[in-house]
């Protein structure tokens, strides 16, 4: 297909995918009823759905670090990779990538797909990280490899005072969309159906990362959080909108009159009286009679019970434990949580450690660095709160007795740089081995004063 018909093309591609998204971002956003709304209907919204989303990111983002490995053992090697990984902080810090990291997590795990791009801005000399409405995003895989992309297109809006700012170009409408269009050798740039630009890819990679928030099997698009708790959460929506109507009702009980033929001047207050035939009856309508107002707060209970299953977060994640647990019960208890983590997690993994290859790729072309061959590791901190004093002794027993190193040991407690860590350690060590051995001369010549300053020090040095 001619590259020229690439906005036709657009409009008639991933229509099922876009109408999903919108759906999923009105549900998000509260618009959770179906229909039309009858007159004198309550319609309330318990919006839980945006809660479980905002919960289970906040737990999945808690504590993520990164850290870069070198390949070969050498000084020259290490070196590198602290170079690598400090050049990496300062992008993160530049871009201020913690907040765009949160805030496209939320996106991703409302939508299903997210999509980061890594570029060189020419104009301020540093590597730009952006996250790109997804919504926009068009992908080509080859073949049934849904891992390998070869083209990818990003469609947006720009307001003309945006385009000629950037490009130069002054459009005829107050408004144009621009489309680029991205494979490993070649970029081009439209604008409202034009050409505006055609050139090799100066990256000679894609410079886009789009992921899944979770994969269905061979499929290259995600699944939402949401779809699984839509129906629950109509329900409860419903549910809580008819309890409310019952109880307002009750509180302004209705009067029912039998054989009365006219109901002129009947109110409900204190004090009053009503005239009312000989063999008439009047009384207030007692809804909440039988205690039939329990099995509407059972039905919502079961419903909320419900949500906590289906979104695999249960109520001990948002704080609500109900009597004393250990830390396994805990653990256990919050198993659904931990598991859908770390699905997520193995996906990010890939996603970040990609990110992370461009950024260093970008600053060795554009700013001739060279960080050797390294391998790039996400950090991922704890889900849930460790105890770390137990921790750690766990660990010191692990390497007296031989079964952890040191290096695994820093590691399994959270030091984001065990090797650097380790070198720091044997520079201090060094040192006093060294002044123990100068104590120990000091103290054959210098008497018992100074022999007990060097017991001190090489205990220290222990």
């Amino acid at each position: 297909m001619a590259n020229e018909a690439i906005s036709a093309q657009l409009n008639r591609l991933d229509l099922e995918r876009l109408k999903s998204y919108k759906g999923l971002l009105d549900f998000y956003n509260g618009l959770q009823w179906e229909g039309r709304e009858r007159r004198g209907e309550r319609r309330l919204i318990f919006n839980y759905a945006r809660v479980f989303v905002e919960k289970i990111t906040s737990y999945l983002m808690a504590g993520i670090s990164f850290a870069v490995d070198p390949f070969e053992d050498s000084d020259e090697a290490r070196d590198r990779a602290r170079k690598a990984e400090a050049a990496l902080y300062k992008v993160y810090g530049d871009n201020q990538l913690e907040q765009l990291d949160l805030e496209t997590e939320i996106d991703c795990a409302v939508l299903g797909d997210a999509c980061y791009k890594v570029t060189w801005d020419a104009a301020e000399k540093r590597v730009r990280v952006t996250a790109p409405d997804i919504q926009g995003i068009y992908a080509w895989c080859s073949g049934d490899d849904v891992s390998r992309v070869w083209r990818i297109a990003s469609r947006y809006r720009l307001s003309a005072e945006e385009i000629e700012l950037i490009y130069g170009v002054k459009p005829q409408k107050k408004t144009a969309i621009i489309v680029e269009l991205w494979t490993d050798r070649d970029f081009e740039l439209y604008l409202d159906n034009a050409l505006l630009e055609a050139k090799p890819n100066p990256y000679g990679f894609i410079p886009f990362i789009v992921f899944p928030n979770l994969r269905e099997p061979k499929k290259f698009w995600g699944v939402s959080d949401l779809p699984q708790i839509m129906e629950s959460q109509r329900e409860l929506n419903r549910a809580m909108s008819q309890l409310s109507r019952i109880l307002e009702l009750s509180g302004n009980p209705i009067a029912v009159l039998e054989n009365v033929e006219e109901s002129e001047d009947i109110a409900i207050k204190p004090g009053a009286v009503w005239n009312i035939p000989e063999d008439a009856k009047a009384y207030l309508l007692d809804l909440l009679q039988g205690g039939g107002v329990n099995l509407h707060i059972n039905y919502i209970d079961l419903i909320y019970r419900v949500l906590h299953d289906l979104s695999e977060s249960p109520r001990s994640a948002f704080g609500g434990i109900e009597k004393d647990m250990s830390g396994v019960a805990l653990e256990i208890e919050l198993q659904p949580l931990l598991q859908k983590v770390r699905r997520k997690r193995i996906i990010r993994t890939a996603a970040y450690n990609r990110r992370d290859e461009m950024i260093l790729k970008i600053l060795e072309k554009y700013k001739g660095e060279d960080f050797g061959d390294n391998q790039l590791r996400v950090v991922w901190g704890p889900v849930l709160p460790k105890d770390m004093e137990r921790k750690v002794g766990s660990e010191q027993v692990m390497v007296q007795t031989g079964i952890h190193s040191r290096r695994t040991a820093m590691d399994e407690v959270g030091v984001r740089d065990p090797d650097y860590e380790f070198a720091r350690w044997l520079e201090e060590r060094e040192s006093i081995l060294k002044m123990n051995k100068e104590l120990n001369a000091k103290s054959g010549r210098g008497g018992a004063r100074e022999g007990d300053v060097s017991s001190r020090a090489e205990g220290i040095g222990e």
